[in-house]
């Protein structure tokens, strides 16, 4: 039996089972684990030696690590948001721009020139000969450890965290496939640079070819078959060998191969599987020999290299610097700042590049030793200032606009009764006496007429949600037609005419429009109903106390969230859960889905709270 195999995997099972235990959380595990191989390589214990079988592991790690990292990105964010109301195209119109692609798109082109400066500043001063290799190194971010961070602290779902994940996303893919055509060039490989596109090529056959595969693969799969694994790893290897044979990197085969399962959209069950596989199998290996690669001996025995290390440190900090005057745009200054340090980490880019260098002799070990040492203290740096200079924004819930045309008594106890951390309510009516009788008790405005050309002029049709309460049900029933034509995202009517068959048409046609509607007769019904049947819904319904509430999950960081793992689940009460119209049980085992509305009853604070995570609107 192979001794080193042993210890190695022994450190992989003791690391993060210590940093949890002791709650060790401003070292990142990936750099514990090199921080471990050090100890147990040729600088201190000299416990471990690299053999076929470590080798091997340690390349199927990096391939995994750059799989999984193609797997994290989040393409959506690369699309533009498109306003699905009218009110929000208009809100959108008077909005100040902040896109967060656009943001981190300058602030990366800053970093790649600020990069390029500092690699001619090495090259001139002699620091370090090859601008080419030091330009693309200095430019990298360390992805993984970037969504670790901004998970843990709810910001993906957040502009501000969208900007700062779309610079890592650059940060990544940009210096791989530099690294990848300068591996090439550098190797002699130049004149079939071309066949690179092939990669590109056949990732985009795999891609359009199994488009449908995740849907039916649940038919076909069985536990002895596990198809999505063996489908997922059939990507990884087919674009790996092709990219080693066009003369490129296993590394841009890995990554590519992540981004196609990515776009393929695999169920969260397969992510989980192959991040299992990946972070508690393969990767650990990766990182625990880099560090019993590295000789501290060798390297702080030379005064260059002492030299170096600060050095190549400092130009990492530097090259990223400027997209702090970017990221402001997005969050306070000292918001700004943090998210600057955070994007500071690299390290995976960097000792995948390092190898790659060192095999096409650009890099000896000494150098190769002070770059992958530089972007690991960058690795404890830059989340440790992270945690220490950001500071949550108070979550801004925005308020559901609401307008209620005509004015009754019932409609301005609800106008009242709706809470007014929640809600802007204003009441419509074109009867001046109504006017008159409730102006200054509230938010009454009068109209000359309810002629829908003069309701759209005067802005009554741009809210979240229009209320069509007057006593005219025909008139209600015109108006919520022009009302949903026009745009308005949620209208409810109330309908009260006494002829069940003309009202039943009406209930027809406002259903076939998505337009929600009351029977002031069934819901009469309904409640005398609750009160003989079941007296608790009755009090529910009829309480000022006890009020059933209704959140939409438009925060991102609660996507795939346990519905038992969310804040205040020991406090309120879900009833249902609305997905894409349908109903969904709320059991244990249910996650939830973006867009979910969660109705729900409990403690007015609580509910509160739990709307202020759920359904922030990311302002």
């Amino acid at each position: 039996m192979d001794l080193s195999l042993v210890i190695v995997s022994l450190a992989a099972f003791l690391t993060p089972t210590l940093l949890a235990r002791f709650k060790v959380t401003l070292i990142p595990n990936t750099v514990a684990e090199i921080i471990v191989g050090v100890l147990l390589g040729k600088s201190c214990l000299n416990l471990v030696h690299i053999n076929s079988v470590l080798d091997t592991l340690s390349t199927l790690g990096t391939i995994m690590l750059l799989f999984l990292s193609g797997m994290e990105i989040d393409f959506s964010l690369f699309k533009p948001h498109q306003p699905t109301t009218m009110l929000a195209a208009k809100k959108a119109k008077t909005a100040p721009q902040k896109s967060p692609l656009k943001i981190a798109s300058l602030a990366y082109a800053l970093t790649l020139v600020v990069s390029i400066v500092l690699g001619v500043i090495f090259a001139v001063t002699g620091l370090f000969p090859d601008l080419f290799f030091s330009s693309i190194i200095f430019a990298t971010v360390s992805l993984g450890v970037m969504i670790s961070i901004l998970k843990e602290n709810e910001l993906l779902g957040r502009p501000y965290g969208q900007g700062l994940l779309l610079f890592g996303v650059f940060g990544e893919i940009i210096p791989l496939l530099c690294l990848t055509i300068y591996s090439a060039l550098k190797s002699g490989n130049g004149a079939t640079l071309w066949l690179l596109s092939l990669v590109f090529l056949a990732a985009a056959y795999l891609l359009m070819r199994f488009r449908n595969f995740f849907n039916i693969f649940g038919k076909l799969t069985k536990e002895t078959t596990q198809l999505d694994m063996r489908f997922a790893f059939l990507i990884i290897i087919i674009l790996v060998v092709l990219a080693v044979s066009v003369g490129a990197e296993n590394i841009l085969g890995a990554f590519l191969a992540g981004i196609v399962v990515k776009l393929l959209e695999p169920e969260k069950v397969t992510q989980e599987k192959l991040n299992a596989i990946g972070y508690g199998f393969l990767i650990p290996f990766f990182f625990i020999l880099t560090g019993v690669k590295l000789d501290l001996r060798e390297l702080l025995s030379s005064k260059s290299t002492l030299i170096l290390i600060p050095l190549l440190l400092l130009a990492f900090l530097i090259a990223k610097l400027p997209a702090y005057f970017y990221f402001k745009q997005l969050a306070t200054k000292r918001n700004a700042l943090a998210g600057t340090f955070l994007v500071e980490t690299t390290m995976t880019l960097v000792i995948s590049g390092v190898a790659i260098a060192q095999n096409i002799h650009v890099v000896n070990s000494q150098q190769g030793g002070a770059f992958i040492l530089a972007a690991v203290i960058t690795c404890l740096l830059g989340p440790l200032l992270f945690k220490k200079l950001y500071q949550p924004a108070a979550d801004k819930v925005a308020k559901t606009q609401v307008h209620i045309i005509g004015t009754a008594m019932a409609s301005v106890e609800t106008a009242k009764q709706l809470p007014s951390d929640w809600y802007e309510v204003q009441l419509y009516t074109a009867r001046q006496q109504v006017y008159d009788s409730f102006k200054h008790t509230a938010p009454i405005n009068l109209l000359d007429s309810l002629a829908v050309k003069e309701l759209i002029e005067q802005g009554i049709f741009d809210t979240d949600i229009l209320v069509i309460a007057d006593l005219n049900a025909k008139q209600n029933y015109q108006l919520a037609i022009a009302a949903k034509k026009y745009g308005v995202e949620r209208v409810i009517v109330r309908l009260s005419d006494p002829d069940p068959d003309e009202t039943g048409e009406m209930e027809q046609k406002l259903a076939a429009l998505d337009i929600e509607y009351f029977n002031t007769f069934n819901t009469s019904v309904s409640v005398f109903k609750a009160a003989i049947i079941a007296p608790e819904i009755l009090d529910l319904i009829t309480s000022t106390n006890s009020d059933l509430f209704e959140i939409k999950v438009t925060n991102a960081a609660y996507d795939e969230t346990l519905i038992t793992d969310l804040p205040e689940a020991d406090d309120i009460v879900i009833s249902r859960i609305i997905r894409q119209g349908k109903l969904v049980l709320p059991q244990d085992d249910v996650r939830l889905e973006t867009d979910d509305r969660l109705i729900l009853t409990g403690p007015r604070k609580a509910v509160s709270r739990l709307r202020q995570r759920l359904d922030n609107q990311n302002e």
